[in-house]
């Protein structure tokens, strides 16, 4: 797992049984997921919305020469999933590092 540091926002907001937790997470330095953990602010996750801080480039072969003579470069974002009270965030890039950014959480307190 990569190395990061997650900044949670100090004043949630409610409504109802629900919170919505916002914050920032540093970039990874080493490939593979990041993690952050929501524990202690909530009881379980609704929905996320991560907004990483830039795309990373993604070589795709285009046909079927495979060969590399026909890839393209498309930009890819990275993507997160959440389990219990945990976001994890995976790169957009096969092998490559998480960028910077921001998240949003509803969830139950």
């Amino acid at each position: 797992m990569a190395n990061t540091t997650a900044t949670i926002d100090p004043r949630p907001t409610y409504f109802g049984d629900r919170i919505v937790v916002t914050g920032s997470y540093t970039a990874g330095d080493g490939a593979g997921a990041v993690t952050i953990a929501l524990a202690s602010s909530l009881t379980s996750i609704d929905a996320i919305v991560v907004n990483p801080s830039s795309t990373s480039p993604q070589p795709v072969e285009e046909g079927s020469a495979g060969d590399a003579s026909d890839i393209v470069v498309t930009q890819t974002f990275d993507f997160a999933t959440f389990a219990s009270t945990t976001i994890t965030i995976t790169p957009g890039q096969a092998g490559g590092n998480v960028v910077a950014g921001t998240f949003l959480v509803i969830g139950r307190r």
